[in-house]
Formats: structure tokens, sequence, C-alpha cells
């Protein structure tokens, strides 16, 4: 029981950095990113998700996938732009604006945290 409870917290906690991580990191680029309009292309062979490319402040052309895949709710057709947050150290960290997925990460932060909870709750009652 002492070994399922264990588990159980690190796995939380797993989950809870990942989601902290994932909102620090998304804050950051937002917050002090540079923006870029971002052209949507065409999804390559064997991929779910389009390729981005963007021209930086200092004239570079960067290619990436898209952090955010398409949804019903807003398609990435081939074509379309995007404004993009992007680090100017790292053009690769990238931020779709308008697309963040904060309620991905805090559902990570919050899963994390209840079974962090559980696992030490699981522990006291085996110990």
């Amino acid at each position: 029981m002492v070994v399922f409870a264990a588990f159980t917290a690190l796995g939380g906690l797993v989950a809870l950095l990942a989601g902290a991580y994932g909102l620090r990191q998304t804050r950051r680029v937002s917050e002090a990113g540079l923006v870029a309009q971002a052209l949507v292309k065409a999804v390559r062979q064997g991929e779910e998700r389009p390729t981005l490319q963007f021209e930086t402040a200092d004239g570079r052309v960067v290619e990436i996938v898209s952090p955010v895949p398409p949804s019903r709710r807003r398609p990435l057709a081939a074509g379309a732009r995007l404004r993009v947050a992007y680090d100017p150290e790292d053009p690769r960290e990238v931020v779709v604006l308008g697309g963040e997925r904060r309620g991905v990460d805090w559902g990570f932060v919050i899963a994390g945290a209840g079974l962090v909870v559980a696992g030490l709750a699981l522990g006291l009652a085996a110990g």
C-alpha cells in the first residue's frame, strides 16, 4: 500500500510540475516575446498539425510545427495568418495568441495536486 501511495504522489508531482511549467512558459513568451504574423502551411504527410512560418524581427524565417492542434472551433487552414508571440532568443518557443491552452495546463496542476494529496493520505493511512 505504501508503494502505491508513493507512486500516486510521485505521478501527481510530475503532472503538477508539467502544468506549472506550461503555464510559466506561456506567460513568459506571451508577455516578453515579440509578436509576428505567421503563415499556416499545409499539414505534411504523416503529421496531424500544420507548419507555421514567420519572420523574426532580425529577418530570419522560422518554420515550426504548430504548438496548437487544429480544432472544430478554430481550424488551421493552409494560407491563413495567425498572430504568434515568440522568444527572440529561441524563436522556436512560440505561443499562438488566442490559442493558448491554459486550461489544459491548469488541469494538469489541479489533477497533479489532487494525486499528491491522495498519495499522501494513502501513505499516512497505511503507515
